[in-house]
């Protein structure tokens, strides 16, 4: 694994675009200037030792080198023994329904965008537990294995949209039984589901999924998003409204009692999100009461440096800028390894 132990200098990094704008400005300056005194053409043999490139080669191997030294001063590092440690927590697998009818706007931004924010702060207030999601619509499918990778859950969330899924419908039994299969085998830890989803099921065999759930022990907890009064389902990069076959406008509706009674089923909660932070408290408060035991998690224990390779790398980029002269060496007239 690789990782910066001081990041924060990676924020020198900025200095090269406002250097480079600056460096553009002075040889406009410069160019201005010399057009002053007459035609840049006529007036170059009476600069034959001037090169037009080797300024600007010498200027980017400094942006090289300044580059270098952020990268450097960061302390680039690699994982070089994974360790199995174990951490007091529980087991939490979110499946998210992502079917056209979570793109409704009835919840701010819309269900989707608001389901989205309401998992990331779950995962803020992560600590020992693992979490894993899971999308589905018309299928099911494992959008990141349970892990205890909070950086990699919040980075493959945001990457969630209905176009992952092309059958579309909503498949809670599909969702279900996935994660039934999804949880780890490690004896005694706290499970549940986290099922986020506006109740509109299309598909059979919840009943089912749910008692295999249950005899494990394993808790589901439902999150209700959307309105009873219902929505229209925009069209992507439309102003239109998603129609029925008869061209009537397609409004969504949560299911309100459907998810109340997935939750009672599933010995859990059953919370309706709107636009505060009450689904989130309550939740985490679901997870809090759940029996936690020690969960096995692999973890890079020793990380090796490797500014080594990047300091060669720096000295060598700078030795290179030294050895270029600006000027041309009459000397060195025959040699055209920089054209003026």
């Amino acid at each position: 694994m690789f990782r910066f132990e001081e990041p924060f200098y990676l924020y020198l990094l900025l200095l090269l675009p406002v250097l480079t704008v600056l460096y553009i400005y002075s040889n406009y300056k410069r160019r201005k200037a010399i057009r002053e005194f007459g035609d840049p053409e006529l007036m170059a043999p009476l600069m034959p030792d001037v090169s037009k490139r080797r300024p600007d080669i010498k200027f980017a191997l400094i942006l090289v080198c300044i580059a270098l030294f952020a990268v450097l001063l960061a302390r680039p590092q690699f994982g070089s023994r994974l360790e199995t440690v174990k951490r007091q927590g529980v087991e939490v697998l979110i499946a998210l329904d992502i079917s056209n009818s979570m793109m409704a706007q009835d919840i701010e931004p819309n269900r989707l965008e608001k389901a989205k924010r309401l998992i990331s702060q779950l995962v803020d207030k992560m600590e020992q537990d693992k979490v894993g999601l899971i999308v589905f619509a018309g299928d099911a499918f494992v959008q990141l294995p349970i892990t205890s990778d909070y950086i990699s859950a919040k980075m493959f969330l945001e990457s969630i949209t209905p176009e992952l899924i092309t059958r579309q419908g909503t498949d809670l039994g599909a969702a279900l039984t996935l994660a039934n299969r999804s949880f780890t085998t490690q004896p005694e830890v706290g499970r549940t589901i986290i099922l986020i989803t506006d109740g509109e099921n299309h598909e059979g065999g919840v009943e089912q999924a749910i008692k295999e759930l249950t005899d494990k022990n394993i808790q589901i907890n439902v999150l209700g998003i959307g309105s009873p009064e219902g929505s229209p389902i925009p069209i992507t990069d439309s102003r239109d409204f998603r129609r029925d076959k008869e061209g009537n406008i397609v409004v969504t509706k949560l299911n309100e009692a459907m998810c109340q009674e997935l939750a009672k089923a599933g010995n859990g909660v059953y919370v309706r999100v709107d636009n505060t932070n009450t689904a989130q408290r309550a939740i985490q408060q679901a997870i809090d009461k759940l029996a936690k035991a020690d969960i096995e998690t692999q973890v890079y224990s020793d990380y090796n440096e490797q500014f080594q390779a990047v300091a060669w790398l720096l000295l060598l980029f700078l030795l290179v800028e030294l050895l270029i002269m600006e000027r041309q060496n009459p000397l060195f007239n025959n040699i055209h390894l920089f054209e003026k």
